[in-house]
């Protein structure tokens, strides 16, 4: 979807600032949120284009001033509500008692006996590619198009490289098609192609020249040149 989320090749941001020697978390209620979103796919609960599609929907001034993990918590907590595993109400309650008893064991918030679980995936790796047998359209060195269009739900195709012409590099194989699998309407697979684009062709005459963006794109989002 064209939120606010998709800022790729858009300015006025400021820099990019890197943290040297980034720890993996910052604290530890980021690791329990990584293993928030692991347990809620190996459960079956989201796949992760849901998981993606979830993020994007997040307030966009809440989505631009939260950290990397928090917008995962949101996107998270919005998924437990939409697929019945708690309600609203349950989860304004959970955030009140932590609120006021921020230490408090994490059980300690849900009455009564925990839900009876169900079998999960405790290796659960999101593997996307299928074996269909499709014939990818195009081949290595073919020159291709991007389509132009304004995606109402969860696409991969950035809107900076929309309606731009790039040459396959390589043919990925088949794999789950992130638009439908998001919202419930199957995976889809087809093949996936890396597209190179000149990096002008992307922003104009203002990119660096002589660079290029490799891009990892569906066949439906292909057009030939």
């Amino acid at each position: 979807m064209d939120g606010v989320h998709d800022l790729g090749g858009m300015q006025g941001f400021g820099p990019v600032v890197r943290e040297e020697n980034e720890p993996a978390f910052h604290a530890a209620w980021e690791a329990a949120v990584v293993a928030m979103m692991r347990a809620g796919g190996a459960n079956g609960i989201y796949n992760i284009d849901e998981f993606r599609h979830a993020i994007e929907r997040m307030a966009p001034a809440d989505y631009l001033r939260a950290s990397y993990y928090e917008k995962w918590l949101d996107g998270i907590a919005r998924l437990l509500v939409e697929k019945g595993v708690i309600t609203g109400d349950d989860l304004e309650k959970r955030v009140a008692f932590f609120r006021e008893r921020p230490d408090a064991p994490a059980t300690d918030a849900v009455a009564g006996a925990l839900p009876e679980g169900v079998p999960a995936h405790l290796t659960w790796v999101q593997s996307a590619i299928r074996e269909t047998g499709a014939r990818p359209r195009f081949a290595p060195g073919d020159a291709v198009v991007t389509r132009r269009f304004h995606a109402p739900g969860h696409t991969r195709l950035p809107r900076y490289a929309r309606g731009k012409t790039g040459v396959i590099v390589r043919v990925h194989g088949i794999h789950v098609f992130p638009d439908t699998n998001a919202h419930g309407g199957g995976e889809s697979p087809q093949p996936l192609y890396s597209v190179r684009f000149d990096a002008r062709e992307l922003w104009g005459e203002t990119a660096e020249p002589n660079a290029h963006v490799h891009l990892d794109c569906w066949e439906s989002y292909l057009e030939e040149k």
